[in-house]
């Protein structure tokens, strides 16, 4: 692996964690946002020299522009990973206006600053890769979800077109869709709405089964989704969009396909709204 500077949000557990544990332990360079301090001394203590701990809440913007000026003049910020987010679930009717903008403030906008600040530097420097920590709900989406899809759904039309913008200063981008994991995200820090008896027998409470341990755990490795994750940059063939995990990237291959033939049936009605040929 080649040595590089890291900048990576949300270290303090999950993907995020992972990635910077293996990254400090192969001699990298980490500069690690959290919220909280206390979760990530350890690994300050550990590696006093190659890893540097910011406190970054990802809603507030002039921070994120404060961080990425000040980390990337300091140093060389050779990859930028956007993984903080988390999960809220319920119908859409259940929640409520704060549990909306935060969730979109986090999962949406916080990855589109990082992007925007860190972008200026990369194109000066004439490289850089951007990995932007989605999930198969970017493509999948489920009842239940409704917030969680509109901003993984969002990164990643966001994403796909920042790809083709910065391409020519050699920046690379990878969209990551990871299936279900054995995370904090999961079984820890997902946030549910206050229920409402209305939905009780409805799709859109399926998640709680999910959310409990005793009906099965997720199927994916956090370690080894990180180490594929960390594995991509030095590849020069590594997709815009990486599926981790079997379940996740079954379900993403159907529902694509099933959405390809829907578009397909729809030809002629498409054609019917273009003017007559000739005029």
């Amino acid at each position: 692996m080649t040595k590089r500077t890291w900048l990576i949000t949300g270290v303090s557990s999950g993907f995020g964690r992972a990635m910077t544990t293996q990254l400090l332990k192969a001699g990298n360079t980490v500069i690690g946002t959290v919220r909280n301090t206390e979760k990530i001394q350890d690994l300050v203590e550990k590696y006093p020299d190659t890893f540097i701990s910011e406190t970054l809440d990802v809603t507030d913007v002039p921070a994120i522009h404060e961080l990425v000026n000040r980390v990337a003049t300091e140093h060389q910020i050779d990859v930028l990973v956007n993984n903080a987010g988390y999960g809220l679930f319920g119908a859409a009717e259940e929640l409520n206006d704060d549990e909306v903008n935060k969730i979109l403030a986090t999962d949406l906008t916080g990855s589109i600053q990082m992007i925007r600040s860190v972008l200026p530097f990369m194109r000066e420097q004439k490289h850089g890769q951007i990995i932007q920590i989605s999930s198969y709900g970017g493509q999948v989406a489920y009842p239940g979800n409704s917030m969680y899809h509109a901003a993984k759904f969002g990164i990643e039309g966001f994403s796909e077109s920042v790809a083709q913008e910065v391409a020519p200063f050699n920046i690379g981008m990878t969209i990551v869709e990871p299936g279900g994991a054995r995370t904090e995200f999961r079984y820890g820090s997902a946030n549910v709405a206050k229920l409402m008896p209305e939905y009780n027998d409805n799709p859109s409470h399926d998640f709680l089964k999910m959310l409990d341990p005793a009906n099965g755990l997720a199927p994916g490795d956090p370690q080894r989704m990180a180490a594929r994750i960390i594995e991509s940059v030095d590849k020069s063939d590594s997709p815009l969009h990486m599926v981790l995990g079997s379940q996740a990237l079954d379900n993403t291959i159907a529902t694509l396909e099933k959405r390809l033939a829907e578009y397909k049936s729809e030809k002629e009605l498409a054609a019917s709204t273009d003017f007559p040929e000739g005029e």
